[in-house]
């Protein structure tokens, strides 16, 4: 699998993170049925490996499922063993390493241009822009000037309206959390979740 190929093809990674385990696994096929290819289930979630390892095995080829969080050579570990295709980390540091070592692609988190260039020099398949809020699409668009080569992928407080502005600037694809996934994975409306999946999709064209 070629996380940077499947992160242009689709655009849109949707971010699972909840405290209710079957509601997470709900929010998963939801967001399936819903067009949605990428999904990311966050190492916070409650009881999130077995979520992972539940999801992973339910979905198929209908989707690729990465971990989140990604924190350690342990959290690495998991993820692998679950069945997730690729990690995702909030930063540079020892989760990088570990998924790498695993042969899972890593989108690693960072925030300045040091940074940048350091995920893409330890092996980051591409790099997690975060907080995206905080920085906005003409950062993204200022990034790939010197670094035409790394895939960028806005993350954090990026809404609906949002996308087409940091998909316009030059971001590889992004990263939807609560936005998109609302109080779903803690227990709440599918249905919800559904029309927000839909708009999405067809915002991100994927």
């Amino acid at each position: 699998m070629d996380l940077k190929e499947l992160l242009a093809r689709h655009r849109l990674l949707a971010i699972i993170r909840g405290t209710d385990p079957a509601a997470c696994e709900h929010t998963a096929e939801v967001l399936v049925d819903s067009g949605v290819r990428l999904l990311e289930v966050s190492l916070t979630s409650a009881d999130a490996v077995g979520v992972l390892t539940r999801i992973c095995a339910k979905l198929g080829s209908a989707a690729h499922v990465g971990a989140g969080t990604v924190l350690t050579a342990e959290d690495a570990k998991h993820t692998r063993d679950a069945g997730a295709t690729f990690a995702v980390t909030p930063a540079i540091g020892e989760g990088v390493d570990a998924a790498l070592e695993l042969g899972l692609p890593v989108l690693a988190g960072a925030m300045t241009p040091t940074e940048v260039l350091a995920a893409h020099r330890a092996g980051a398949t591409a790099v997690k822009l975060f907080p995206a809020s905080s920085l906005g699409p003409g950062y993204v668009k200022a990034l790939g000037d010197p670094f035409p080569g790394i895939g960028l992928v806005p993350v954090g407080g990026v809404g609906l309206t949002d996308v087409p502005g940091y998909l316009s600037a030059g971001a590889l694809a992004v990263g939807v959390g609560s936005p998109l996934s609302g109080d779903a994975p803690h227990g709440g409306n599918l249905e919800a979740l559904r029309e927000r999946a839909t708009r999405f999709v067809e915002v991100a064209g994927a």
